[in-house]
């Protein structure tokens, strides 16, 4: 198949998903046809055959996917737009942004929404190209011996005969060998394998990639070929609003509990501190909204076990107002749980996690405090 990846079924090369025996191969391992998938965006041709977005005038089905995706999905609609894009036409891709940035909730919209299987493997220094590709069963091989009928298929194969998208995190700390297995893959769409002949991959299989940029514990530097077969979308944190209603969202407190007005307040602060967190001139990398997300539900049960059932109102610290007092010392013990293992100081900062959290905290509660939006 050519660089681009021919996928309109045109007959020449296997079938897709179809394992075709090399010299050495037995019987081929599948032969799953593509009748059985559904089309990403719905569209069919004629003949049955699945057919992508992006082929045979067929982008403008993505504007219905897009608005049923972003009616479950806070904020994104750039990105959302761009993903869509990008892989409707049949390109792989490269997310590069910190953790906590939606990526993975776009791809599962993405995935679900199209009827697609998402593939996930973890990127780490033992993914070798074998536990990408495969493997032949070691108790068969004794009984038996290497053909296709025994032969494992690890994600990368999966992915492929099912059409899914191989979605791989943490992508640049994967071994430069390993990351060299995919170039066949996403530049052919197929493979060759060992005893078990060419897979082609389906019309739909993509390869998603996400990666840190921010992270070099543990990373390699991608070579010019791999970065040269995958488009790229660099995805940063979202905005204020968009991150409180993200904690609305996913942190729900039972409104028996904390009242629903101190919940609101409570949602605010949690994103404030955390936003701040991002902005400390000692951390080297802050909190995403999962801290947020934590910091709220942790809040919420210590206000309920501490009988706190409101906020003192949305100022800074006062004398004697000892209700604005214990829901700020509420808010804080929250945070040292919440976020203290989610920043990462600077390696010349003299401070420690707990230290910039109260200095945070300080300056959210006692210098400029934000008040809630209403609701």
């Amino acid at each position: 198949m050519s660089a681009g990846g021919d996928m309109s079924g045109n007959g020449r090369g296997p079938a897709p998903g179809e394992a075709v025996p090399d010299a050495t191969a037995g019987s081929p391992a599948r032969a799953d046809g593509s009748g059985g998938l559904r089309a990403m965006g719905s569209g069919v041709s004629p003949g049955g055959q699945s057919v992508p977005p992006g082929q045979h005038g067929d982008l403008a089905r993505l504007a219905p996917t897009r608005a049923r995706i972003a009616a479950r999905v806070v904020g994104r609609e750039r990105e959302l737009e761009l993903i869509l894009a990008a892989v409707a036409a049949g390109r792989d891709l490269l997310l590069e942004g910190p953790p906590g940035t939606s990526k993975s909730t776009l791809l599962r919209a993405i995935t679900a929404e199209w009827g697609v299987p998402l593939v996930f493997v973890e990127g780490n220094a033992d993914l070798t190209p074998a536990k990408l590709i495969g493997h032949h069963n070691p108790a068969r091989v004794l009984r038996e011996d290497y053909s296709a009928a025994n032969f494992v298929d690890g994600p990368l194969l999966e992915a492929m005969r099912e059409g899914g998208f191989l979605y791989i995190e943490e992508f640049n700390r994967a071994p430069e060998d390993t990351l060299n297995t995919l170039l066949t893959a996403m530049a052919e769409r197929e493979v060759a394998v060992p005893r078990v002949g060419r897979i082609a991959a389906r019309p739909t299989f993509r390869v998603i990639a996400t990666m840190n940029p921010f992270d070099n514990v543990g990373t390699t530097r991608l070579s010019t070929s791999v970065h040269d077969r995958l488009c790229r979308l660099s995805v940063t944190y979202q905005d204020a609003e968009s991150e409180r209603g993200i904690v609305a969202l996913r942190a729900p407190l039972p409104p028996g509990e904390v009242p629903a007005d101190l919940v609101a307040v409570l949602v605010a602060d949690a994103v404030a501190v955390t936003r701040a967190t991002r902005e400390h001139p000692d951390v080297r990398q802050g909190s995403s909204v999962r801290g947020a997300i934590d910091l709220t539900l942790v809040a919420g049960e210590l206000l309920a076990l501490r009988g706190i059932s409101s906020a003192g109102g949305a100022g800074g610290l006062r004398a004697g107002d000892t209700a604005r007092q214990a829901y700020a010392d509420t808010v804080y013990d929250a945070m040292v749980v919440a976020l203290s293992g989610r920043i990462q100081l600077d390696e010349t900062a003299e401070t420690t996690p707990e230290m910039v959290l109260r200095q945070i905290w300080e300056d959210h509660f006692v210098l400029t405090p934000a008040a809630a939006a209403p609701g």
